[in-house]
């Protein structure tokens, strides 16, 4: 296969289609969605069968652990992607609709209307299941899509791009609309991040390596974050029972996502109480704790943690402890070690807490709940492109809002500057 003629072709392909989706009314658009979704439940057994040899063939080439369980489609992740897809067929749609409409003195009314991007790239490693979350998100917000995943989900994100293709045929819109890259070859992504002439944006999904080799090379614009260093902070007004439950679900539900819990802070007057039942908990389930000297003397399985312990997304049961001396130690820390995702403070103190959604320089910032919630499908975006660190255009869960961007527009009956 010729790569670089292969993704000329994809581009202008996308390109064509996106003004065709992008012209689309809802209701067309949400037939598309609800034929997918029927489609995906429909053909669960085959999707879990493809992913099957995904799977058999990614342990065979010897993939990581995390890796392995974000390629990993059972029933509930197939159902839990069609109800995604429906979510997203629910929610109201973006494209078209007109803000802060005013008259200016001249006559003139001045406005804003939401407007999709256009054609935007995928690039992800893994998990199959963004197929249909990025397929969905974009035919929705009125954009094509074209979709890069690893070569380890090759067969699921092909099985899953058929039932897509099928959605989108019942409704009357092309196929081509969303196309899934059919090939593994790792030079179709230095195609796609070069194509300014076909795409608009770029949306990488993976690992630092992926990530840091798209921010050096890419020359379309990107929406991204490189890691998810997300910290909980057990504030000196903490209930007990609730940090306990909160630590556990951040860090040990999920070791592989990027708003699983990887850090631990504990304010000094509560550390005595309350860390030592939090990292027996931990220790029962197999997590490594890697601390500073105050939490080696409470915590006697507890290793010395390194600078770089505290800078790092583990994605593994390792999670680097510190105790600090309250409230302004924690925001200091956290804005200097985190990767801006998503923190959380346990807190009963009503004015710590909004001062740590103040201050904490994060894309998620939460209070008394799991870093978990970090999720497009639980902030009711149906589902999310990816999750953004960035500040500017788009932040946390990108939905469907996040994949459109506003015009200037003007009504007038005749009116001519003076």
């Amino acid at each position: 296969m010729d790569i670089q003629h292969y993704m000329q072709q994809v581009g202008r392909q996308a390109r064509e289609a996106s003004r065709a989706i992008a012209r689309a009314d809802s209701k067309v658009k949400n037939d598309a969605l609800h034929t997918i979704a029927a489609a995906i439940r429909r053909e669960s057994a085959a999707l879990i069968a493809a992913n099957q040899e995904d799977l058999a063939a990614a342990r065979a080439a010897g993939l990581e652990p995390a890796m392995l369980d974000r390629l990993t489609l059972t029933g509930e992740g197939v159902a839990a992607m069609a109800e995604g897809v429906e979510q997203v067929a629910a929610l109201p749609d973006p494209v078209g609709e007109i803000s802060e409409l005013k008259f200016r003195p001249s006559g003139i009314q001045v406005g804003r209307m939401r407007v999709p991007l256009g054609v935007i790239g995928i690039i992800y490693e893994a998990r199959p299941n963004v197929t249909a979350d990025a397929a969905a998100l974009c035919l929705k917000s009125g954009n094509a899509a074209i979709l890069r995943g690893g070569s380890e989900a090759i067969r699921s994100n092909r099985a899953i791009a058929a039932l897509v293709h099928e959605g989108l045929a019942a409704a009357g819109l092309p196929a081509l609309v969303v196309q899934v890259v059919d090939t593994t070859d790792r030079a179709a992504v230095g195609h796609l991040i070069t194509m300014r002439e076909y795409v608009d944006v770029i949306v990488p999904r993976g690992g630092k390596g992926l990530i840091s080799r798209l921010l050096a090379e890419s020359r379309v614009p990107m929406i991204q974050h490189l890691d998810g260093n997300c910290h909980i902070y057990i504030d000196e007004d903490a209930d007990a029972d609730m940090a306990l439950s909160i630590v556990d679900n951040s860090k040990t539900q999920r070791y592989g996502t990027c708003n699983t819990a990887e850090s631990l802070l504990v304010a000094r007057s509560v550390a005595t109480r309350l860390l030592p039942p939090i990292a027996a908990m931990l220790t029962a389930k197999g997590v490594e704790i890697r601390g500073c000297a105050e939490t080696q003397a409470l915590v006697k399985d507890a290793t010395a943690a390194s600078e770089e312990d505290y800078a790092t997304e583990f994605l593994a049961p390792i999670i680097s402890v510190k105790v600090v001396s309250g409230l302004g130690e924690a925001i200091e820390h956290i804005n200097r070690y985190g990767s801006h995702h998503t923190e959380t403070i346990v807190s009963e103190n009503y004015s710590n807490a909004m001062r740590f959604l103040r201050e904490v320089d994060s894309a998620s910032v939460m209070v008394n709940a799991s870093t978990r919630f970090a999720d497009g499908f639980e902030y009711g975006l149906g589902a999310e492109i990816g999750i953004s660190t960035d500040k500017i255009h788009a932040r946390g869960p990108v939905g469907l809002e996040g994949l459109t961007s506003q015009k200037w527009i003007v009504l007038g009956n005749g009116q001519v500057r003076r």
